[in-house]
């Protein structure tokens, strides 16, 4: 299924990227705060309470669980490449970013406060997510991405788009990493003009978004996802 951008859905609780928005048959959200949900609690509940909204919101874009690969995401650099004859529902220990070139297949990471971080390389049709916060971003996760998508699937990252959701920045912050993740994405080569920062701070908008650092860790995850739909 491809979703044009005249067909994306329209939701209160999901956020697209007019960068990424415009790339043809690519299907990308960014899924916000859920006013129901209690996620006053530790990470891993927070995740199976918000599994059913997630769901339910993925399937607007026509993307199934079953089709879905995240990671682990320790704050570390490794990037796992997604592959295979099918598209599956793959975890990877040890893993903040992934990257793959299968149609159907969908990538996804949890954020609260931390970078998600898109790639998309519309010209081979690849495309990347990492999470990003600041040790990750001092690990260079980002370049790391780029980098994978050219060593495994040809990317040329002058063709990349990226775009960077929202994310703790200062004042709330003393680290500005989102600044560090567009200059190591330049930096790797994407042109200044195809990196995309939205500019938004998580913790300025509490019933919006969920922030580790306002909410002292008991909250709940953003899930921010993307792929190129089977056609």
């Amino acid at each position: 299924m491809t979703v044009s951008l005249k067909e994306m859905p329209e939701s209160p609780f999901i956020e697209t990227f007019p960068a990424l928005a415009a790339i043809p048959g690519l299907t990308h959200g960014f899924l916000l705060r859920s006013p129901e949900i209690d996620v006053v609690c530790e990470r891993e509940e927070a995740l199976a309470r918000l599994e059913p909204f997630h769901t339910g919101l993925l399937s607007t874009f026509g993307v199934a669980r079953e089709h879905l690969a995240t990671g682990e995401q320790v704050h570390g650099a490794a990037v796992g490449t997604v592959s295979g004859s099918r598209p599956a529902r793959v975890h990877f220990p040890a893993t903040d970013a992934l990257v793959t070139s299968m149609a159907g297949q969908f990538l996804g990471v949890w954020v609260a406060d931390c970078g998600a971080v898109f790639f998309a390389d519309p010209v081979r049709r690849v495309c990347g997510i990492a999470h990003s916060g600041k040790k990750g971003t001092e690990l260079g996760i980002a370049a790391a991405t780029i980098a994978k998508m050219r060593e495994v699937h040809g990317t040329d990252p002058a063709s990349l788009v990226v775009q960077l959701a929202p994310c703790i920045r200062p004042p709330a912050y003393e680290v500005d990493f989102a600044a560090n993740i567009v200059a190591d994405c330049v930096a790797a080569g994407v042109p200044a003009a195809q990196v995309h920062d939205c500019g938004v701070c998580t913790s300025g908008d509490p019933d919006r978004y969920y922030s580790y650092r306002l909410e002292k860790g008991r909250t709940g995850r953003h899930f921010a996802f993307i792929g190129w739909p089977a056609t």
